[in-house]
């Protein structure tokens, strides 16, 4: 009997990567899981692979999605334990043609020195401003509050921030913004729910193989390798094993609290 028999839980951005790997990990730990994506095929996919699972579509930046969502879950299964708040998206044009200079700067910078400048905050548009923040940080706070209404003592709620969130990455400024604002969040929640027996939560990944780092130009891959002291982009799966901590009986004292799981990269 895995340790989350009975419970129920709620994964957004399900459909792949991190979020895929922690419903996955949540599912063998005997929960049930609703996989939430904003793409219906990457939520079905995903609800297919697990033991017992559903799929659920919203955008997590539209309040009443996700309210519709979180009823659904409880509805059909009559009570909600757990929502990992993973939904995220990386950027659109603005955050490919920094990523682009980025990478010209450190080839520059294998030549002698860099003159290319990254120029990402003044490139930043309102539009992708305000999606950005749309996705992760309303995302998440629609989410939690969606998911505290009908959550009761015990309840665990994990939110997913990033590197980015605690050191700032020059390139996604925006990115940063929103991670950094999710970790306030985590620990203003955490205070206020606790009386009720509700822990709140965030993990902050470092650089993990998912499909959003596809775009990424070789050279930037291999300096945050080298950057990082365990040599190496993390696993989605050692993602899901810090949440899965988290929210099982193990992490019954922790609270207010962003771990991060990054192979040493802010320590460097």
């Amino acid at each position: 009997m895995g340790s989350m028999e009975g419970k129920v839980a709620l994964v957004t951005g399900a459909g792949s990567g991190i979020g895929e790997a922690i419903a996955r990990r949540l599912d063998a730990e005997g929960a049930r899981v609703a996989a939430l994506d904003v793409h219906s095929t990457g939520a079905e996919l995903t609800a297919g692979l697990l033991r017992q699972g559903m799929a659920v579509v919203a955008d997590v930046a539209v309040s009443a999605q996700v309210d519709e969502a979180v009823r659904t879950v409880v509805d059909t299964y009559g009570r909600l334990d757990v929502l990992v708040n993973n939904a995220g998206i990386r950027g659109g044009q603005e955050a490919d043609e920094a990523f682009g200079r980025l990478a010209s700067r450190l080839v520059e910078a294998e030549a002698g020195e860099p003159t290319t400048m990254l120029d990402a905050t003044v490139n930043i548009d309102d539009e992708a401003w305000h999606r950005m923040l749309g996705v992760h940080l309303d995302g998440t706070f629609f989410g939690t509050r969606a998911a505290l209404r009908h959550m009761g003592r015990g309840g665990v709620i994990v939110n997913v921030s990033s590197i980015c969130g605690m050191t700032g990455c020059a390139h996604i400024p925006h990115y940063s913004a929103a991670k950094a604002g999710i970790e306030g969040l985590t620990k203003a929640v955490a205070r206020d729910v606790a009386p009720r027996g509700i822990r709140v939560n965030c993990i902050a990944p470092g650089y993990i193989d998912t499909p959003l780092g596809d775009v990424m130009a070789p050279v930037v891959r291999k300096d945050l390798e080298r950057q990082t002291p365990l040599g190496r982009f993390g696993l989605p799966a050692e993602i899901a094993s810090a949440v899965a901590f988290l929210v099982g009986p193990d992490g019954t004292y922790v609270t207010g609290q962003t771990i991060g799981v990054n192979g040493g990269f802010v320590i460097r």
